[in-house]
């Protein structure tokens, strides 16, 4: 065939698969380090997809949750803004002053209150648009005056408190226990008036309101800055989820800060607030005084019809004075 022994042939072809072989053997080691290769690129590549895919989970849920939390955000404070907007009723006031007492018997102690103010300038000699003006002043002035500064009072007590139950909350939720229960113990262990605000919540709770719900009546019942913080990490967590004693903790460094901040706040103040008290009450001192040494003198303000002049639009000036020196030495933050 062709002129070649079938030996040649043979022979050929044994040299063509040993030379085959040979290529084959020295060539495994780098064809199977390539394929091995190949695949580990491949599983790298595939574990990269995976952690982008996660990465974009983990983003896109953090977004969502973001946005859940801006959402809920936006809606407590819409809920705030429309709050404050209107004014508080009295029988709120009432309430809020921690006061036992419905509309009637309120106005029933207002015309008391009025009457025995009349009877005493009645008593003491007073022309009688000065025994009327005292009858407004006790019907009207007085009892809502005691009504402010109960409620300013409470609030104020509720305030030294509050940061202590924001604590037991944070310390209850860290041991394991649940929310309510934590709320119940404040409500059962605290001082008042915290303990009795805790109360209307879980009293609220009860009744079938959700616990977001219940803790914006907070705000209703304490219409103070902290306890609207409160409100809404509650509100927040409850919609969004979150690690309550954490957010519960920063809320109650919080408020301890606020309260130094206002303690620094009137101790910087104090001086001042003493120069406005001495100021106005200097006349009224000096009047007394001159009444004693020579009460001739002073008796025309209060007898002629110039001198009452004289005093009421005294009167008017020191009311202007004392009220701008109070809104100076007041301090919101």
């Amino acid at each position: 065939m062709f002129g070649l022994d079938i030996t040649v042939i043979a022979f050929l072809g044994l040299l063509m698969l040993a030379t085959g072989g040979l290529i084959f053997f020295l060539m495994f080691d780098r064809v199977t380090n390539e394929a091995r290769q190949e695949r580990r690129v491949k599983s790298i590549q595939n574990r990269q997809d995976i952690v982008r895919s996660r990465a974009a989970e983990r983003i896109a849920e953090t977004a969502r949750r973001k946005k859940s939390v801006q959402d809920s955000l936006k809606e407590l404070e819409q809920k705030q803004r429309e709050k404050t907007s209107r004014s508080v009723g009295l029988r709120k006031q009432i309430q809020q002053a921690g006061l036992k007492l419905n509309l009637r018997q309120f106005f029933i102690l207002s015309l008391i209150c009025g009457v025995l103010l009349a009877v005493v300038a009645y008593v003491l000699g007073a022309p009688y648009y000065i025994v009327g003006a005292a009858a407004l002043v006790g019907a009207l002035g007085f009892p809502r005056w005691m009504v402010s500064r109960l409620r300013r009072r409470r609030m104020n007590k509720f305030l030294d408190e509050f940061p202590n139950a924001v604590d037991v909350v944070v310390r209850g939720v860290k041991a394991g226990l649940p929310l309510n229960d934590c709320l119940a113990i404040i409500a059962r262990e605290a001082r008042e008036p915290v303990s009795t605000e805790f109360r209307r919540i879980i009293e609220a709770q009860q009744m079938g309101m959700p616990l977001s719900e219940a803790a914006l009546k907070l705000y209703d019942n304490m219409p103070l800055a902290e306890s609207n913080f409160f409100a809404i990490v509650i509100a927040i967590q409850q919609s969004a989820g979150g690690n309550l004693s954490e957010a519960l903790g920063n809320l109650s460094n919080v408020l301890r800060d606020r309260k130094k901040m206002k303690g620094k706040i009137q101790a910087m103040s104090a001086e001042a607030k003493a120069s406005g008290a001495i100021i106005g009450a200097l006349p009224f001192i000096v009047m007394l005084l001159v009444y004693l040494t020579t009460p001739d003198y002073i008796k025309i303000l209060f007898i002629d019809p110039t001198g009452n002049i004289i005093l009421i639009c005294a009167g008017i000036w020191m009311t202007i004075g004392i009220l701008v020196m109070k809104k100076m030495i007041n301090f919101d933050f």
